[in-house]
């Protein structure tokens, strides 16, 4: 009697054992799709885009949002909407040319999209000079309007009644703080007033275009290495050529050092020009995009965890990071102007030689 109950139980997990794997594999199936999916839009928030995207209906897969100019130069001028793409889909025609989107590159191909590839799994395909306006660049414009708006009206209060309207009682401050703690500290009074524009601009703009990535729209520019590597450049150019000769006589021929060391020095300083302006651009691309990263990777743990403990944990942590990244936007605005004016600062400073 109490074989057979034996025999039966083990038939029974013969039989329930196939379901069980089937049911796991499905499972498995699933976690890999949402992991998969989540990856993919994180890369896709990272990356720039030829249309400015808002968001997918994932029930009907309908995607919402504007399309943007795709300015190209090949034997000529092509200029249309991106949305002759339809989000990458379409091969998109000009005036007798095709014209395809992939890894977020624009090819020449026919009219059926044909991408040839080499032994690498690289493109062969031709390249037109690509002007389009992007979402990066989209949203440069509308900052840069944004603080010459703000701007405007603040300089017309003072010009008015030397009183500042409601959104200057807000920006004085800062202004205040950007020439009393950044630039008269690094730069001395009687060389910062002609980098007080400049400071005030870059400040303003990494402030305000980093506060603009943690908004739901999904904007990414100082998460753009070729951003920061524009705005690094500016540094460099307004550095080199609002230097004095002391500038450059303590990084050719330092005075009070043993002219054998001088030979050996120079190419270090030298070296040292170029890798300022370097560590600027990587300093804030860095910290912006493993910013985003982190965020954007515990949202979507909330997808992969069905435990709602695990989910209001997780919940707790993104909430208190998104608190912590409005500081970090600040705080990246603040290192970047503290250090190009550290530079100015550096460039024009009087040295006293040593003998």
């Amino acid at each position: 009697m109490q074989g057979k109950k034996i025999f039966k139980l083990l038939l029974f997990l013969l039989l329930i054992t196939p379901s069980l794997t089937i049911a796991s594999e499905e499972v498995a199936k699933e976690e890999n799709s949402v992991k998969s999916e989540i990856k993919q839009d994180i890369m896709h928030h990272l990356q720039d885009a030829y249309d400015f995207h808002l968001f997918t209906d994932k029930t009907t897969n309908t995607h919402y949002g504007f399309p943007l100019p795709i300015i190209l130069w090949d034997n000529g001028l092509h200029v249309f909407m991106s949305s002759k793409f339809h989000h990458g889909e379409a091969v998109a025609e000009s005036k007798g040319n095709y014209y395809k989107i992939y890894h977020n590159k624009i090819y020449k191909t026919d009219a059926e999209g044909t991408l040839s590839m080499d032994e690498n799994h690289h493109v062969t395909n031709a390249k037109p000079l690509d002007f389009s306006i992007t979402k990066s660049v989209f949203s440069v414009m509308l900052i840069s309007l944004l603080i010459f708006l703000l701007f405007r009206g603040f300089a017309k209060s003072y010009k008015k009644s030397h009183i500042p309207n409601a959104v200057g009682k807000f920006m004085e401050p800062l202004v205040l703080f950007v020439r009393d703690e950044i630039a008269i500290p690094n730069i001395g009074e009687k060389h910062y007033k002609k980098y007080m524009s400049y400071l005030l601009t870059v400040f303003f703009f990494i402030w305000f275009i980093n506060l603009t990535g943690l908004t739901p729209l999904g904007i990414n520019v100082t998460g753009n290495i070729a951003v920061t590597f524009c705005l690094a450049l500016i540094t460099f150019l307004i550095t080199q050529f609002t230097s004095k000769k002391d500038y450059w006589k303590h990084i050719f021929w330092m005075p009070g050092v043993p002219v054998p060391m001088k030979f050996v020095l120079a190419p270090i300083e030298l070296l040292g020009v170029f890798i300022k302006p370097f560590a600027l651009m990587i300093r804030l691309y860095a910290n912006i995009s493993a910013g985003h990263i982190v965020l954007m990777s515990l949202v979507g743990l909330l997808f992969v965890f069905q435990n709602w403990f695990a989910r209001g944990a997780f919940l707790g942590l993104t909430l208190f990071l998104s608190i912590i990244e409005l500081l970090v936007a600040f705080l990246q605005a603040y290192i970047f102007t503290m250090l190009t004016a550290l530079y100015f600062g550096g460039a024009v400073a009087e040295h006293d030689d040593h003998h």
